[in-house]
């Protein structure tokens, strides 16, 4: 997730249903399809449905075009006690299409880093697909996907913390009054930012009830001196024993990864406290436990005040051999070249331009000179197998979008409050939150810290940890793993 305000007017928080907004340009689109899959071992009829939603702008008429792919089961008895889950990514800027190829009813045919090639080959059927147990709708914000501003309307009305969050909200109330389904069980899954939309519909947008939130690669600043380097601890030791920087002994990686954090929230943790107080002895010996463990030397650690940051470790670990890691996965490396940023020229993410060997080096890129980056495959699949006619090309990821964000005076990832605050107030409210060991951009135990610290009530929390990167479901191990835990979360219980 690339780190790379409120400007909704009071009257879209209480506003009716988008429906009833003012008279739109043209009617929305709808594409509906009927397939027959297989998931989770159970042959499942359902519908795939392609929409356009209208969403209001500032002053309450029609100014942008939300797209939701949604599958719905078809062959169950009662729609409407059949559980919904509303799944968006992250960016900001991004679109579904990480969780909906994950997820969806179909996957990429062959695993890989960057966007599948397109053509009537680029996807199968993906047998793990959860639609078996709940249906799915999955929402492309505005200046994602297929969604974009209406001609004349500025979409950067859009693109803040809270006017996202409203708008994304307002979809998920639409589908569910326009389909029926507003006795149904409820659900939200967010990825990478898409875990920052989820918690700001919890603040934002109090009449929309959910019974559960899924947040994956949970997005957020550790806060305090000390806690930055404490939580991306236990990953830089998961990536280290990947790539064989450390004596593994026999070891897991998950087993490395325990004894990271046993070590960062004791020793570690102590030694940062201490600061220049630390004695020298004291400091070497933690210096000398860390290199065993990241596999960074020892004396470079020491001499960065056991302190080792995150383009520390990805520019360094892999140093003599002129490679550096990725940031999404640390198991993606790319050659070490003057001038990386570490995070948009993250090899794992895959968007920056490649530069051929010997040519001189260009200004680095940044989120503006980027732009959208297409995604054929999602777009080939929507427009040939579900139907969906439109000129508009398929922005998997809108760096623009990105680069126009407005923060605001508000916390940029505040995560842990509002979850902690909307679980307070409805007590029947639950939360499920993945990561994996191989992240560095969304540490896993940055995401167990800020949940313990934010007090959100343990015995309402799922957590899964997976040997994976910033999308944990990536591989058939853990897209298996990934998938029988949503499942137990969604049946565990509704109200």
């Amino acid at each position: 997730m690339l780190k790379l305000t409120p400007a909704v007017a009071a009257l879209l928080l209480t506003a009716a249903p988008l429906a009833a907004a003012a008279p739109a340009p043209r009617a929305p689109q709808v594409a509906v399809t009927d397939h027959v899959g297989t998931f989770g071992g159970t042959k499942v009829a359902y519908r795939a449905t392609v929409a356009e939603h209208f969403v209001p702008d500032a002053k309450g008429q029609p100014g942008a075009s939300v797209i939701t792919i949604a599958y719905t089961r078809t062959d169950v008895g009662d729609p409407a006690r059949r559980p919904v889950l509303f799944l968006f990514n992250g960016g900001p800027g991004a679109s579904s299409s990480p969780t909906h190829l994950g997820l969806g009813p179909k996957k990429r045919a062959v695993e890989s880093n960057g966007p599948a090639p397109a053509g009537p080959s680029a996807l199968v059927d993906n047998p793990y697909s959860p639609l078996d147990q709940f249906d799915m709708v999955f929402i492309d914000p505005v200046g994602t996907g297929f969604s974009r501003a209406f001609p004349g309307e500025d979409p950067k009305q859009w693109y803040s913390l809270k006017d996202d969050a409203v708008e994304v909200a307002g979809v998920i109330e639409e589908w569910l009054k326009a389909n029926h389904r507003e006795a149904s069980p409820r659900f939200m899954l967010g990825e990478s930012y898409g875990t920052a939309r989820a918690a700001a519909i919890l603040k934002y947008a109090k009449a929309l009830k959910v019974d559960g939130v899924a947040l994956v690669a949970v997005v957020g600043d550790t806060p305090g001196h000390e806690m930055p380097y404490v939580a991306a601890l236990p990953t830089m030791a998961a990536g280290a024993w990947y790539h064989n920087r450390i004596d593994r002994a026999g070891r897991s990686v998950e087993q490395v990864y325990r004894e990271a954090v046993d070590f960062a929230r004791t020793d570690y943790v102590s030694a940062l406290i201490q600061g220049s107080s630390l004695p020298a002895a004291e400091k070497r010996r933690i210096a000398e436990k860390m290199s065993k463990l990241i596999g960074l030397p020892a004396d470079f650690i020491a001499a960065h005040d056991l302190r080792i940051s995150k383009n520390d470790y990805m520019f360094n670990l892999l140093k003599d051999q002129t490679l550096r890691t990725g940031l999404l996965d640390v198991r993606v490396t790319a050659p070490l070249e003057p001038g990386q940023l570490g995070d948009i020229d993250d090899p794992a993410l895959g968007v920056a331009p490649k530069r051929k060997p010997g040519a001189p080096a260009g200004p680095p890129p940044n989120p503006a000179s980027i732009g959208p980056v297409r995604n054929e495959t999602v777009e080939t699949y929507l427009r040939n197998d579900l139907k969906f006619a439109t000129p508009e090309r398929y922005y998997g990821i809108n760096f623009t979008a990105n680069s126009q964000w407005r923060w605001g005076g508000e916390p940029k990832f505040d995560v842990g409050g509002p979850i902690a605050a909307a679980m307070k107030e409805d007590p029947k409210l639950r939360l499920f939150w993945a990561g994996g060991y191989y992240d560095l951009t969304t540490p896993v135990y940055a995401t167990r810290y800020t949940f313990d610290q934010a007090g959100v009530p343990a015995e309402r929390v799922t957590a899964a940890e997976f040997e994976g990167p910033h999308g944990v479901y990536e591989g058939e191990k853990n897209l298996a793993a990934f998938t029988a835990a949503l499942k137990a979360f969604v049946g565990g219980g509704t109200r």
